[in-house]
């Protein structure tokens, strides 16, 4: 993760950087009066990183055809997986400084889940695992605010911030872990406006974390037939999780 988020904002402060350079000397302003329009819509396209946050469940009891047995699980999604996003938005101008951004998207991704059974072993002495591809489709209305700096020739940086309700349209009921279908983030980013002869480009790079438990708690409850016991104690690993996105996003207005 660490490495990941270091990359991502080293690439963003090159751009960022490259930018200030290049606005040293002033120079004709493309599209002066693009930021007066009290109102304007525009298109997004992007990439972004999806993680879970998991809270384990601690030792559980199994029922078997054997009886009883205590199974200790964790379940860790050990890398942050990468998806793509496209969208659409509408801007309202506050004032001078602030806007308010009102952006309808779609996020695809895929999570690759990794559960380890500490109570029992190969015959290599090591835990079993199992792994589960968690599919994302996301559609997501973000609202947020956004204050900018003052324009210096064709650039001009901002920062945002905002909520982000989303409904998650993926998910079966036989995979072990399901998230539930609604969710809201909390969302705050950086950006700059490039003014551009034809369009304005705003790269945005923004950090989002769901504010609620996303876990589908009741999931377990459909193996609770002993001959899905092996599923139901994976199923029943996680009492809480919640979701985690890094996105680098390109808006075209």
């Amino acid at each position: 993760m660490k490495t990941i988020t270091r990359h991502i904002l080293i690439l963003f402060a090159l751009l960022m950087g490259c930018t200030a350079m290049k606005a040293q000397d002033t120079q004709v302003q493309n599209r002066p009066y693009t930021d007066l329009r009290p109102f304007h819509f525009g298109v997004m396209v992007g990439t972004h990183l999806q993680d879970l946050e998991f809270v384990g469940m601690g030792p559980q009891t199994i029922t078997t055809d054997d009886g009883t047995v205590e199974k200790i699980i964790t379940t860790d999604q050990d890398k942050w997986d990468a998806g793509f996003t496209v969208g659409v938005l509408g801007e309202l101008r506050l004032g001078t400084h602030f806007a308010f951004r009102l952006a309808p998207a779609m996020y695809f991704g895929t999570r690759n889940i990794k559960f380890m059974n500490l109570t029992d072993k190969t015959g290599e002495g090591k835990p079993v695992t199992q792994n589960q591809e968690l599919k994302t489709i996301y559609i997501s209305s973000a609202m947020d605010l956004i204050f900018s700096a003052p324009r210096f020739n064709n650039h001009r940086p901002y920062l945002m911030a905002g909520v982000n309700p989303m409904l998650n349209l993926s998910g079966s009921d036989s995979d072990y872990i399901k998230l539930k279908r609604y969710d809201v983030f909390l969302e705050v980013g950086l950006g700059c406006d490039l003014y551009l002869p034809f369009f304005k480009l705003r790269p945005e790079l923004k950090f989002c974390y769901g504010l609620t438990n996303c876990l589908d708690t009741d999931h377990p409850k459909r193996f609770k037939d002993p001959s899905m016991a092996d599923r139901f104690m994976y199923a029943n690993s996680v009492k809480e999780c919640r979701s985690k996105i890094i996105a680098l996003t390109f808006y075209f207005e």
